[in-house]
C-alpha cells in the first residue's frame, strides 16, 4: 500500500475515532500535513480553535509564526511533514490529559512510521514529553534543551530529536522569536 492510501487509513480510523470524549466537542479533528517524504516531522501539542475549524495544523498565530521560522531556514509546508499529539481540540485549548493522550498516540506513532522522518522536532512541553518517552530519552524541561540535537538509534534507522519552544510563545512574547529562529537554524544543519 503506498503512503498516501496509508494516510487517507489514519485519517479515516481518527474521524471516525471516539476513543476519548474529545470527538464530542471537535468541528473537525487534525490529522496532519504536508510530505509524506519529509525530512523533518514537526510534532505540535493539540489543535486549537482555527485549527479545529479548517481541520488542518497550525493555522493561527502560531502557524504564521511557524511558516515565518520555516521560511527562516528555506523550508514551506510542503517541505516538512506536520501533526500534533491530539487531533481534537481540547475545550478552551485547555492541556491535553494523561487518557486523552494515550488514546490519540497510536495515530501519531502511525504517522511516525508511515513518514520515517530522519529529524523529529518538538513543538512545546507535551509533545517533548510524549517523543522523549517514547524514545527513551530522560525526561527534561524545555528551557534547558530547547535547540539541542539528541540522536537515537531505532529499528527504523538514527533519529535525530530536536526539542523546540511551541510557535505560539511568540506571540505571547515577541521577544522569543529569536530564540526560536536559533532553533530552527539548529534543523537547517541536517538537511
Amino acid at each position: 500500500m503506498g503512503r498516501e492510501a496509508e494516510l487517507a487509513r489514519i485519517a479515516e480510523r481518527v474521524l471516525n475515532c471516539n476513543r476519548c470524549e474529545l470527538w464530542r466537542t471537535r468541528t473537525n479533528p487534525v490529522v496532519g500535513e504536508g510530505s509524506l517524504f519529509a525530512r523533518i516531522m514537526l510534532v505540535g501539542e493539540a489543535p486549537g480553535y482555527y485549527e479545529d475549524q479548517q481541520g488542518r495544523p497550525f493555522v493561527g498565530k502560531a502557524g504564521r509564526v511557524l511558516d515565518e521560522l520555516l521560511d527562516s531556514i528555506g523550508l514551506t509546508r510542503d517541505d516538512v511533514y506536520i501533526a500534533n499529539i491530539l487531533k481534537c481540540r481540547p475545550p478552551q485549548n485547555r492541556n491535553p490529559q494523561p487518557e486523552e493522550i494515550r488514546a490519540c498516540t497510536p495515530y501519531l506513532d502511525a504517522q511516525l512510521e508511515l513518514v520515517n522522518p530522519p529529524i523529529i522536532a518538538t513543538l512545546g512541553n507535551f509533545s517533548l514529553a510524549y517523543i522523549f518517552d517514547k524514545f527513551g530519552l530522560p525526561k527534561e524541561r524545555i528551557g534547558k534543551i530547547h535547540g539541542t540535537v539528541f540522536t537515537v538509534s531505532t529499528i527504523a534507522g538514527v533519529k535525530r530529536i530536536v526539542p523546540l519552544y511551541h510557535p505560539a510563545v511568540a506571540t505571547y512574547n515577541a521577544g522569543m522569536l529569536a530564540t526560536l529562529r536559533a532553533d530552527f537554524t539548529v534543523l537547517a544543519t541536517y538537511l
